[in-house]
């Protein structure tokens, strides 16, 4: 075997000095901030998801997964709905806020 099979340079590694692991929660002021940023603009698909995810916590591959005739009754929003997460097949009941419900206003 040759010397420079042996000793190959080495790549950077494509995280270096970012921060890995668990990242801080969000703020109260950083969630409003975000909410009113997405009602200005008028994202209503994304404002609805972003209120949805802070109100239930769930996961994002649960989330992207709802549909919304699982969260209406017709022409009205649901208070409660129970969703099956994805990862641990447990049942999950999610309430409803008042700031989750313009966004689903049709």
């Amino acid at each position: 075997m040759t010397h420079a099979l042996l000793f190959r340079p080495t790549k950077e590694a494509w995280n270096r000095g970012i921060i890995v692991g668990p990242k801080p929660p969000l703020k109260l002021r950083e969630v409003w901030a975000i909410r009113i940023r997405l009602q200005i603009s008028g994202d209503v698909r994304n404002l609805a998801l972003f209120n949805l995810a802070i109100d239930s916590k769930l996961r994002a591959c649960d989330l992207v997964r709802i549909k919304v005739g699982g969260l209406t009754n017709g022409y009205n929003v649901v208070r409660r709905a129970t969703i099956m997460q994805r990862k641990t097949k447990r049942p999950v009941q999610c309430l409803m806020t008042s700031p989750a419900f313009p966004a689903f206003v049709l």
